[in-house]
């Protein structure tokens, strides 16, 4: 424009990268890669939505330097016109965008999609871990809790895991309800002392969880030998309330793998019959961000080694959803586009300012 000056070529690439690593939106980042052909290259080349990424999360630097980002995406067909690492970096800035986009979407509730296993059940299936993915303690006529073994010992654990709704996704806080059993003398609660949280994946990448609902008999016992936990959160005290607890976590966790296991530490209830002590719970609730339908992480082997996977196919679902609150937002605007790489950033503008999701035909792109 006409009397204005490119501060890039002002003040210099050094000092025109630390103000651009000032930008903590990704929807800035994309605004400033369309002024011009010049700020374009400029935040592709630097790879500035990336680093965005690593600082939001650096969970993902951990997974980053095992795997090669580029090799799990679809090679471009280049013209001598552009190189293959600019190609490279161009597909970079596209999915890393998205995924700071998706890092901070909004939140959600609903974030269980099944429940795995129980490190303990009394009475299967009635008292089964299934139960506790409904939000009331009463279906019907009858309770709705899961309940451990009894045991003489106070001090013994108990542990719950499920799977997530997705295997790359951002969580905030867990909610928790003990059950108060209204059918017992003097309505007592079966707390425990404190609660412990762990995230993670399978260990063998063909592992498949099995179908709890479908099996005669209670699954249960540690899934430690299964699973890699690759975070752990500090202890938090529950009180013996028939109340849905929230524990908020010292900052978001990135769970790669979409694998939670609730650690129910300590007893605090004896059962009048018995004298055992029990544990039992009524609900369990995530509360999170998944990240966009587009990414997928696949284990390589079981040493933990994955791959980012980005599909811009993958299907958006267009029923609502729920946001924080319980509210019930619109459903997402689903656009197709048949474009070249000439339109990438403005398709990413689009999405990251505009909220809808876009889906992208990549078999008609072009390099230009």
């Amino acid at each position: 424009m006409k009397g204005c000056s490119d501060f890039i070529q002002l003040l210099g690439p050094d000092m025109s990268i630390n103000i651009l690593m000032c930008l903590e939106d990704p929807s800035d980042l994309v605004r400033a890669s369309t002024v011009s052909s010049s700020w374009r290259t400029f935040v592709i080349a630097n790879g500035f939505c990336k680093q965005l990424c690593l600082r939001t999360f650096p969970e993902i630097s951990s997974v980053a330097h095992t795997i090669e980002v580029n090799n799990t995406i679809e090679p471009l067909e280049v013209t001598p016109y552009h190189s293959a690492v600019w190609a490279c970096l161009q597909r970079d800035h596209k999915i890393y965008a998205f995924l700071a986009r998706g890092l901070t979407s909004f939140l959600r509730k609903d974030c269980i999609s099944e429940a795995i296993t129980a490190s303990s059940t009394d009475n299967y299936p009635e008292e089964s871990i299934q139960n506790t993915l409904e939000p009331s303690d009463r279906i019907e006529h009858r309770a709705s809790y899961w309940s451990s073994e009894g045991e003489s010992d106070p001090a013994a654990a108990e542990t719950l895991v499920y799977k997530l709704i997705a295997n790359l996704f951002v969580i905030t806080e867990i909610h928790v309800q003990p059950f108060q059993a209204y059918f017992q003398f003097g309505f007592p609660i079966y707390s425990a002392k404190a609660v412990r949280f762990r995230m993670g994946h399978y260990k063998n990448p063909t592992n498949v969880e099995a179908n709890v609902k479908d099996e005669p008999t209670p699954p249960q016992g540690s899934t430690d030998e299964k699973i890699v936990w690759t975070y752990t959160s500090p202890e938090f005290p529950m009180a013996q309330e028939s109340c849905l607890q929230k524990f908020m976590l010292p900052e978001p966790v990135l769970c790669v793998g979409g694998i939670l296991q609730i650690e129910l530490l300590g007893r605090v209830q004896r059962q009048e019959m018995d004298g055992l002590y029990y544990i039992c719970i009524s609900h369990v609730q995530v509360v999170g961000r998944p990240l966009l339908p587009a990414f997928d992480v696949e284990l390589l082997d079981p040493s933990g080694r994955c791959a980012l996977k980005y599909n811009p196919k993958a299907g958006c679902c267009g029923s609502p959803t729920k946001c924080d609150g319980g509210e019930t937002s619109s459903p997402s605007r689903l656009r197709s586009f048949s474009a070249s790489l000439r339109n990438w950033e403005q398709m990413i503008l689009n999405t990251l300012l505009g909220g809808g999701a876009v889906v992208v035909d990549e078999s008609d792109d072009e390099i230009l």
